[in-house]
């Protein structure tokens, strides 16, 4: 049965086609994908059905009548949420108030406090997170941790349809696996569900069926079982992606360009030491919280490391004070996995946050170049693949794989020498992670050292040189590659033979 169905759907921002004639048909029950690259209007998609954009063109019937929300209020009504790929909380509040948003249970007219936060407990029990309060702020909670209520929202709204857009980009493996049992419990429960994913192991893992967008328009749909990951990946990005990860040839550089010892910045990290070398790519794994991110941002000083030594080319740095502006005089670059709150200027254009770091280049006399940014940065989209009109244009405007694009183009903007990425295709289409991938390759053979940070993976094992894992704040030895298999990086993530490094 046809629960949901969308018709030539068109939505035009300015003179820019952000969906230029999408049909989908959803099933009751069904669990149904939507792929495509960053900039192809899946996420444009999913705010019209959700009621906080309006189409230009085009029909929608819901249970086979006519679907047109005037506003959010209107979707949720008809049976409709929307779990955002960028978090929507409302950070003052309690969990239990975020959970229950719009259905808080009355009595005699006041809100029933007890009820709400009984309620809450209730539906967070499926996702096993004894430590999230229902009474804290959301303030409070980590990032994948506010991933967990947005979805608990969306489940406690007990609507007909939810649409997921990358619901798992905040949340470690174990959360995933809850999220996806949830996903068929809904499913068969006769609940409907729109899943957007960049991970192709996760839409065949739980989707029934798909629909790809490229450049606006759906192109291809039908069951998942029938269709291979080539040829999913050929209609999202109009041709065949060949190869993922580039060959890279060993580096030939042996100088160490940082050196870390005996790192600790509590209470997450507990002791970190490595040694980086000019053109490598040493990857770190490990769990969400077990301390990786932390490490980078006591290397970058965003965080205060409480000891340890830190010495870049050659050069003994303070591990215990310093500025983000000192590490970057000292030509050390950072990529944040919070884009949208630490990685970018979100109201300042795309040329101002690409040469940021690095006004000198395209200023003179204290005095900023317009001109010269703009040459610069244009060339900067054209060789990171960032879809935009111009670099007048506001990050704020973009998708948000092309915010991280421009994060990235920064990165290489600034032209240090270490580059400390944590998660640098998070929420990056198929076709534009080989771009990144490419790019920091290229990065690594210019002679720039690389400490890449990553929960997926396959990309730790097809971009690294060699590898460490954290496991509760301390970091074991790094090794070749090629000594590592995903499983014992796992067990040594989950504390199970690992061995620290002095």
């Amino acid at each position: 049965m046809t629960i949901l169905s969308l018709r030539d759907i068109k939505k035009h921002f300015g003179a820019t086609p952000a969906l230029d004639g999408v049909d989908l048909d959803l099933q009751k029950g069904e669990v149904h994908a939507l792929i495509g690259e960053n900039g192809a209007g899946k996420s444009t998609l999913m705010n019209i059905l959700f009621g906080a954009l309006r189409p230009d063109s085009g029909t929608m019937t819901l249970n086979n009548k006519p679907y047109a929300p005037d506003n959010t209020l209107d979707s949720r009504k008809s049976g409709i949420s929307l779990i955002h790929q960028e978090l929507l909380l409302a950070p003052h509040l309690s969990v239990a108030e975020n959970i229950l948003m719009g259905n808080e249970p009355r009595r005699f007219g006041w809100l029933d406090r007890k009820t709400m936060n009984a309620e809450a407990r209730k539906v967070l029990e499926s996702f096993d997170h004894p430590e999230i309060d229902v009474e804290a702020k959301v303030a409070t909670l980590s990032i994948a941790a506010q991933q967990v209520v947005e979805i608990c929202r969306a489940i406690a709204a007990k609507s007909e349809i939810i649409l997921m857009d990358e619901p798992t980009s905040s949340l470690p493996r174990d959360d995933v696996r809850r999220l996806f049992a949830q996903i068929l419990r809904l499913s068969a429960a006769g609940i409907s569900i729109i899943y957007i994913s960049h991970f192709l192991e996760e839409i065949r893992e739980i989707a029934d069926s798909f629909t790809v967008l490229r450049d606006g328009r759906s192109v291809a749909s039908g069951k998942i079982a029938d269709v291979s990951d080539d040829d999913l990946i050929s209609n999202m990005v109009g041709r065949s992606v060949e190869r993922l990860f580039p060959v890279r040839e060993h580096s030939k550089y042996t100088e160490t360009v940082l050196e870390v010892r005996e790192l600790s910045a509590p209470p997450r990290l507990r002791s970190a030491g490595f040694e980086l070398k000019r053109g490598e790519i040493l990857g770190i794994a490990g769990l969400m919280g077990s301390g990786r991110s932390e490490l980078l941002r006591a290397l970058f000083c965003i965080e205060t490391a409480a000891s340890g030594s830190i010495k870049v080319n050659g050069k003994m740095l303070a591990a215990t004070s310093g500025s983000p502006a000192g590490r970057i005089r000292y030509g050390i670059g950072y990529l944040s996995e919070d884009r949208k709150s630490e990685g970018l200027a979100l109201a300042l254009s795309i040329g101002d946050n690409l040469t940021m770091t690095r006004y000198s280049s395209c200023s003179s006399y204290g005095w900023l170049n317009l001109t010269k940014q703009s040459e610069q940065a244009e060339k900067l989209i054209d060789n990171v693949g960032i879809k935009a009109q111009d670099s007048e244009q506001k990050v704020g405007a973009l998708s948000g794989g092309n915010q991280q694009k421009v994060a990235i183009a920064r990165l290489i903007y600034q032209d240090a020498d270490v580059l400390l990425l944590d998660e640098p295709t998070r929420g990056i289409d198929i076709g534009s992670k080989a771009q990144v991938y490419q790019t920091i390759a290229e990065c690594a053979k210019k002679g720039k050292a690389v400490l890449l940070i990553s929960s997926y993976l396959p990309e730790l094992f097809g971009m690294c040189d060699r590898l460490a894992v954290m496991s509760r704040g301390r970091l074991t030895a790094a090794r070749p590659i090629s000594e590592w298999t995903p499983e014992s990086a796992m067990r040594s993530a989950i504390g199970s033979g690992t061995q620290t490094a002095n």
